[in-house]
């Protein structure tokens, strides 16, 4: 039934409310980047725009700045490499596994889907261990924080339900045209499914993103440490210049505004569409 005015009024209202609530942490965030460290943590007086300047930023790049302490655009280029190979490699690779999980027939394709399921009740701190050990002359390597992370069960399983969606029909009117399973599935699945791609490409680079404990365990090297790594080493460091934080705060989560602000059209299709079929 359509809405009334008032209803629609209301609804609105509230939706604001909660957005400025749950936006607050990021202005706080911005805000206390450019205010001088003792004015942080000076409770809601932290949102008054007072005192504002880039002092922090500069601080931080200066303090990353050799090679005892690694420099922070090799931490940024770093992360933005590791994000860019776990995103491409897994949208390929899970992708391709879905299609093969879901569209295909052949035996045991159930017990295998099943496993991969399975799969995702298993989380990365059960693993993480056995893998330390199991590439333990790898350590220090730019690839060993990548090659685990590219085969993602919860992505297949994205890419899974999605496709699951998608009319048989058009694959059978495919293969009457001459199209064999990988052409169909490039040429003619791969387009009709951007915003699963999408989905999947920002679920991951978040998870990639911030991704702290295989750096911990893989990476003592400072010129190779990833940006949430390099963070916690600088946030440990006596005493805790707040302001600096903030900054480093801030410059570590605009890749992830981009990234989203790239793909948002596509990934609140992905998501409509999920409600929908749910």
């Amino acid at each position: 039934m359509p809405r009334t005015p008032l209803r629609r009024f209301l609804d609105y209202t509230v939706l604001s409310v909660l957005a400025f609530i749950f936006s607050l942490p990021v202005l706080y965030l911005i805000l206390g980047s450019f205010k001088p460290s003792d004015e942080v943590l000076n409770g809601l007086t932290g949102f008054l725009p007072t005192h504002l300047s880039f002092h922090n930023y500069a601080a931080v790049l200066n303090n990353f700045n050799s090679e005892a302490t690694g420099y922070f655009w090799r931490f940024m280029g770093i992360s933005l490499l590791l994000a860019t190979v776990v995103v491409l490699g897994g949208l390929i690779v899970n992708s391709m596994a879905a299609y093969g999980l879901t569209r295909l027939r052949w035996r045991g394709q159930r017990a295998v889907f099943t496993l991969v399921l399975l799969l995702m009740l298993v989380p990365f701190e059960a693993v993480a261990v056995p893998l330390f050990y199991m590439f333990n002359e790898q350590r220090n390597t730019i690839y060993i924080q990548a090659i685990p992370f590219i085969a993602y069960a919860f992505s297949i399983y994205q890419f899974a339900t999605f496709f699951r969606a998608i009319p048989s029909s058009i694959e059978e009117a495919a293969r009457i045209d001459g199209a064999g399973p990988w052409r169909t599935f490039f040429a003619i699945i791969v387009p009709m499914s951007k915003p699963a791609f999408a989905s999947v490409a920002i679920l991951t680079f978040l998870i990639q993103w911030g991704s702290f404990l295989w750096p911990v365990l893989m990476v003592s090297d400072p010129s190779l440490r990833p940006l949430p790594l390099a963070m916690s080493v600088f946030q440990g460091q006596q005493p805790v210049d707040w302001g600096q934080v903030l900054a480093f705060g801030v410059l570590l989560v605009l890749p992830v505004l981009v990234v989203f602000a790239f793909f948002q059209r596509w990934f609140v299709q992905g998501v409509a569409s999920s409600a929908v079929k749910g």
